[in-house]
């Protein structure tokens, strides 16, 4: 089967951030891939890439041709290991903000494209998925994770927050284990995945090769949308079957007590001390948990805290809406890029966040970053 179309994106650059293609398969209809092809970044996602994801989406929703989207990443090692957060850096600190901005708006509106999409998509979860990754694959229809998959959303060692959606699919987690996961950052696997709602199916990353460029092929496809959903649900639940045996069992079900202790409190300086106090010295995850959120911008705590109250009963547009609000504040603070500075420039993982702890941060610095810095009209998810 020959890939339709790619020429005219290589004549674009000689090495893509995603790899766009189509390829015709039975039925007389089309499979879109797209691969996140930035491997030496773990597949950061760049302004460019997330305009070819948006283009590419925008152009098969609308093509009758086009079955299924199938999202990869290039490498073996990421699916996308977030935001190209260098490039964000390097923009912000020669005075380009309007970069950030043009990238976060492309960013929301893929993702919100991608869980809203009138196809099926298929995405192939293997290996690293962190911050923007994790958006992605959390809005596919059909989602899968292998023995490789690592989950999370780490934003509060950068000094951000879980954007991307995730302030809506944290929130909708069981009880508090999302509010736990923002706050502390902690990776989770494919087990936790599947019982946290984030992915679909399980299959070892040795089938890679067979589900992309075999399976998913070769079904019968109709070119009609719930249809092939249908069938590729029930494709995916058959060839996930003989691999359950190799599932690991999901940390955050088997310890849903624990977490539950830990967040549970009225306020977040009485979670934080919880999360100190935890079984530290006993479980490396539990530990790792607690020194994220001791070394993590405190103005970043408090973003997790107060977007898990605010966002309870909105609609996912709702609050993409309000995540372009705060990324807005975020991106001309300093706290944001001081964190890429310790974490990816200098490495010296020694920020010096604007405030030296969670009970320094004023309550009005935090309610400044949900005040819309635009009337209504000029709002760049209006349109969403």
């Amino acid at each position: 089967m020959k890939p339709v179309g790619w020429m005219e994106e290589a004549r674009m650059s000689s090495d893509p951030p995603v790899r766009v293609e189509e390829r015709r398969v039975s039925g007389g209809v089309r499979l879109g891939y797209l691969a996140l092809n930035q491997p030496a970044s773990l597949n950061a996602l760049s302004l460019e890439g997330a305009e070819l994801l948006d283009a590419a989406l925008s152009r098969w929703a609308e093509d009758t041709g086009v079955a299924c989207v199938v999202l990869s990443g290039v490498g073996g090692r990421a699916f996308c290991a977030g935001a190209d957060l260098r490039r964000i850096y390097r923009a912000i600190r020669s005075g380009d903000g309007g970069y950030a901005g043009r990238f976060f708006s492309s960013e929301y509106r893929v993702v919100a494209k991608i869980h809203r999409y009138p196809k099926p998509i298929f995405c192939w979860g293997d290996g690293i998925a962190y911050g923007a990754g994790l958006g992605l694959l959390a809005g596919a229809s059909h989602r899968v994770v292998t023995e490789r998959s690592r989950l999370a959303m780490p934003e509060i060692s950068i000094g951000f927050f879980p954007d991307v959606g995730g302030s809506w699919f944290l929130g909708r987690m069981p009880g508090r284990i999302g509010l736990f996961l923002g706050l502390t950052g902690l990776p989770f696997g494919a087990g936790d995945a599947l019982f946290l709602k984030l992915a679909d199916a399980f299959l070892p990353s040795e089938e890679r090769a067979a589900i992309l460029e075999e399976r998913l092929p070769s079904l019968p496809w109709t070119g009609r949308a719930e249809e092939d959903r249908l069938l590729l649900s029930r494709s995916l639940r058959e060839w996930a079957r003989p691999w359950r045996s190799r599932l690991a069992p999901a940390r955050t079900r088997l310890d849903f007590d624990r977490i539950q202790s830990l967040t549970d409190a009225d306020t977040l300086p009485e979670i934080v001390r919880k999360v100190a106090c935890g079984p530290v010295s006993t479980d490396p995850w539990y530990a790792q948990g607690a020194e994220n959120l001791a070394e993590g911008c405190p103005v970043s705590s408090w973003l997790v805290w107060e977007l898990s109250r605010r966002t309870t009963r909105m609609s996912l547009t709702e609050v993409i809406r309000l995540e372009t609000i705060v990324a807005w504040h975020c991106v001309r603070r300093s706290d944001f890029p001081e964190g890429i500075r310790a974490r990816l420039i200098d490495k010296d993982r020694k920020p010096r966040w604007s405030d030296g702890s969670i009970e320094e941060v004023s309550p009005r610095k935090i309610g400044e970053h949900f005040q819309a810095p635009w009337a209504p009209e000029d709002d760049p998810m209006r349109d969403l």
